[in-house]
């Protein structure tokens, strides 16, 4: 079943509520009006029995002056009564002599009574000669009426649809604002509806952000249960493939077969794999309490200098043996509130990468930078360039860019990635990119001045 509109509902009360003020304006005045007519018609028989009344003054013969009156108005009908209401004049037209019913009937017909003088009233019958014509006067009221009705409606139309326009508009808003579509702008309106309106438009802009921040946070979520599925699925399978090369040894070992019976060198080779796996483990757990946020960083005053060159003497050895030199350009006294542990692991880690993936007889720079309160601190493979493409990935854990190379060279493939959480939990800005020198990791620290 269809509802009607709220446009129709008004429009019919409106209606409804026009015609009962109409009928009983109507009502009100028809007495009124008649009651003008009745004194209308009065005076018309005052002026017309005029000369009959003025006559009958003093002590003049009643019926000698009502013969003298009749004589000159033929056609005028009444009779004269005394005091005590019997008849001492009546015009032929209405013989006394007539019977008592037809009587009685004329009399009901009299419709209008003149008192003369010395007590006797004059009654006059309610003849076409003295009555009314309401015809015209119906015809002329019913217009009147009618247009009133025509007015009432047209105002009931005007006014039922300036009513009901902006709730009908705020109605179909609301049905966007359900179905999630565009809705108009707010209606600059200062009544109560206005109130309404920027209210709902109000409502439904939370419940878009809302919604906003929901889908991003089911995002947020399903990028995370993907980044751990595919965190435990490559754990589980860097841990599996040492385990089962460890275990051919053993075996191998255990058989005395051909090369394995120098148990010396396949233990040390057992014992060596064993070392990179606890450290995968170590990695893999850190990596998990940060994610858990169990590492809380403790930021103390460091100086940036120091922290960098100290951190350099443990790769010292490894870029001597590979040819590669690291240049340092940190202003002396420069320093940043950063947790020290934090910040070395972060440090330690980029420059590994940087030494293991910078070739032989290359350039490591390392220099800071001083703006807006903040010390980007950077690290550069001069003459190294990796694939954009790659460049993202490579803070997810356990990716290498080349596997079989990576693997044979004892990298984890967490490096990076403890770095990336590291920083995370730190609340440090940080990106690598390409440039044109070569492949450059910055993060922004905290500066401490000499002020402070």
């Amino acid at each position: 079943m269809r509802r009607s509109g709220i446009f129709i509902k008004v429009f019919i009360y409106t209606i409804i509520f026009s015609g009962l003020l109409v009928g009983a304006t109507a009502a009100l005045f028809s007495t009124q009006i008649m009651s003008y007519y009745s004194g209308l018609q009065l005076q018309k028989i005052s002026g017309t029995y005029k000369q009959l009344i003025e006559r009958s003054q003093g002590n003049a013969d009643i019926t000698e002056i009502a013969d003298q009156f009749h004589d000159r108005n033929q056609s005028f009908r009444f009779y004269i009564t005394d005091e005590g209401g019997s008849i001492v004049y009546v015009t032929p037209a209405a013989n006394p002599a007539s019977s008592l019913t037809s009587m009685k009937a004329e009399r009901e017909r009299t419709s209008f009574l003149v008192y003369l003088g010395n007590g006797y009233a004059l009654h006059v019958f309610n003849d076409d000669v003295f009555s009314l014509k309401y015809g015209p006067l119906i015809a002329r009221v019913m217009v009147i009426l009618s247009g009133m009705l025509v007015v009432c409606v047209l105002a009931s139309f005007i006014f039922a649809r300036q009513m009901t326009k902006p709730i009908k508009a705020l109605a179909d808003n609301t049905t966007k604002m359900a179905n999630l579509e565009e809705v108009p702008p707010l209606p600059e309106r200062k009544d109560e509806l206005g109130v309404l309106a920027r209210d709902v438009h109000s409502m439904y802009d939370r419940l878009k952000r809302t919604i906003s921040q929901l889908e991003d946070e089911i995002l947020r979520e399903r990028e995370l249960e993907e980044t751990q599925r595919y965190f435990f699925s490559a754990a589980s399978h860097e841990l599996k493939t040492p385990v089962a090369a460890t275990s051919v040894l053993l075996e191998g070992m255990l058989e005395n077969i051909g090369d394995y019976k120098n148990h010396p060198k396949y233990l040390r080779e057992c014992l060596k794999m064993m070392d990179a796996q606890g450290k995968m483990i170590s990695d893999i757990l850190e990596i998990v309490s940060l994610n858990d946020g169990k590492i809380v960083p403790a930021p103390e005053k460091l100086d940036i200098r120091r922290i960098v060159a100290e951190m350099l003497l443990h790769f010292h050895p490894l870029y001597e043996a590979k040819g590669q030199r690291i240049v340092t350009d940190i202003p002396e006294g420069q320093t940043c509130l950063a947790d020290p542990k934090m910040l070395n692991k972060v440090l330690s880690n980029i420059v590994l990468n940087a030494v293991q993936n910078t070739p032989h007889g290359g350039e490591i720079r390392v220099w800071s930078a001083t703006a807006a309160g903040e010390c980007r601190l950077c690290v550069l493979n001069k003459g190294v360039r990796i694939d954009d493409a790659a460049l993202p990935k490579l803070f997810d854990p356990f990716y290498r860019v080349d596997k079989a190379r990576s693997r044979n060279k004892e990298r984890s493939g967490l490096g990076l990635a403890i770095v990336r959480k590291t920083l995370e939990s730190m609340r440090v800005d940080f990106a690598l990119e390409n440039t044109t020198e070569g492949v450059l990791f910055w993060m922004l620290l905290p500066v401490i001045t000499k002020d402070a």
